[in-house]
């Protein structure tokens, strides 16, 4: 496959560049699986390729040898991740699997749209706020926490997920233990009248134990975090490229719905997720070895004209039940940016992504057309002209700096990260 100018090098680095789409659509056709020998896996990238591996019983979401990553072992953080209903296959995934389809489902359904649209409102600041604390907000209260617990309990979901990203650093792993133990707290409070014992009451009957269930609650709280960030940016980008769309979207509102799906599979939040051999065999018509690694290239899947589905919620068992509630979150934030008065335009004339190995999350300013409270005479054409002297606010996440500034290709041997976090359910 040729190499075009400013194209990425390689599936990870697609993952932030500013537009990987078309190195996608090449990889899906050209290269729909192959071996990477300089990231030292396998890819899977057109749509029959990632189907067959996310629905091969052979391909598990983690390495048998290393069921928690090295540096979250004997950790806080270590024990939730090792208790996650998407970090788990076989009996132990199924029975969490039907508890949490079914709270998903409920949490999707009834107050949602209301208590979405409600948070939204309430959330008076930036960009970052919106798009990061809105999704944990929502399915906090809808599970049952109070209005003094929702600020606790997205900044300590926040600390646990940066603690789980590759190459976090001792501090943030160390952080990550404290916020999973406040996690763990604030659940244990909820009222018995939230979603959470509905949670619970499914996962009982299955025979779970409760510190599974509680620490996939905390999962419950995980789920939506950076992917849901990534769909709000990604759909205020689209806005911002798109001034015919954004005129529609404006004149008729009830047009935004339709919009998310769209994006939802042409610019994924959840670029990419990974899977490991368990025992030698045959995948997508390749034989591989025990052990190998699968990087499993979800937004190239998307754009192979041969898919009969989107992939941006995954497939087969560990395929994710909250792209509903997602969308309904999504939408909310993105009606409220609009409703504060935001002119998406500027948004777009220097996108940064955050620094991610598999999730596509926009940088948004802080100020100017990423400032979201309300003023008396404020105009489009004031948050236009502000906007372009705001600068882009870094949210400082140590752990996915390692995997940042990848050196060029060379003949020396660089391995990808060894496990990512966003696997669904």
């Amino acid at each position: 496959m040729e190499n075009p100018l400013d194209e990425p090098r390689d599936p990870i680095a697609a993952v932030t560049h500013r537009d990987p789409y078309p190195y996608y659509a090449r990889l899906a056709a050209e290269r729909p699986l192959y071996r990477d020998d300089a990231l030292g896996l396998w890819v899977a990238s057109g749509a029959e390729a990632v189907a067959a591996v996310l629905g091969s019983e052979i391909c598990r979401v983690r390495p048998l040898r290393e069921p928690v990553p090295a540096a979250l072992q004997g950790t806080p953080a270590g024990e939730v991740f090792g208790r996650l209903v998407r970090m788990n296959d076989g009996g132990r995934h199924a029975s969490l699997k039907r508890a949490a389809s079914v709270t998903f489902d409920l949490l999707a359904g009834g107050r949602a749209a209301a208590v979405s649209r409600e948070l939204a409102h309430s959330l008076q600041g930036d960009l970052h706020d919106l798009a990061f604390r809105l999704p944990v907000s929502v399915v906090a209260r809808l599970l049952g926490a109070r209005p003094g617990e929702l600020e606790p309990a997205a900044r300590s979901t926040g600390e646990l997920a940066a603690g789980f990203a590759p190459g976090a650093s001792p501090e943030a792993v160390g952080q990550a233990g404290r916020a999973a133990l406040e996690l763990r707290r604030l659940l244990q409070g909820f009222p018995v009248d939230g979603l959470l014992e509905t949670f619970r009451r499914q996962a009982r009957s299955a025979g779970l134990d409760e510190e599974t269930i509680l620490d996939n609650g905390i999962g419950l709280l995980l789920q939506p975090y950076e992917a849901t960030a990534g769909l709000i940016g990604n759909t205020l980008l689209a806005l911002a490229r798109s001034p015919q769309t954004l005129e529609r979207v404006r004149a008729a509102p009830e047009s935004l719905g339709g919009l998310i799906e769209e994006v939802l599979r042409r610019d994924p939040a959840v670029q990419n997720t990974r899977r490991f051999l368990a025992q030698a065999g045959t995948v997508a018509g390749q034989e591989m070895r025990e052990g190998d690694t699968i990087l499993v290239v979800l937004a190239a899947a998307n754009r192979d004209p041969t898919a009969a589905r989107g992939f941006g919620f995954g497939a087969g068992r560990h395929a994710c039940p909250g792209q509903t509630l997602a969308a309904t979150i999504a939408r909310a934030g993105v009606e409220q940016a609009l409703a504060a008065g935001l002119e998406p335009g500027p948004l777009a004339q220097e996108v940064r992504y955050r620094p991610s190995v598999n999730v596509r999350v926009p940088l948004f300013p802080t100020a100017g057309e990423g400032d979201l409270t309300p003023r008396a005479g404020r105009s489009a054409s004031a948050s236009h002209s502000q906007g372009r002297n705001a600068s882009p606010r870094e949210i400082p996440v140590s752990s996915h700096s390692a995997w940042n500034g990848h050196p060029r290709r060379s003949r020396t041997r660089r391995r990808a990260p060894g496990w990512c976090r966003n696997d669904c359910t």
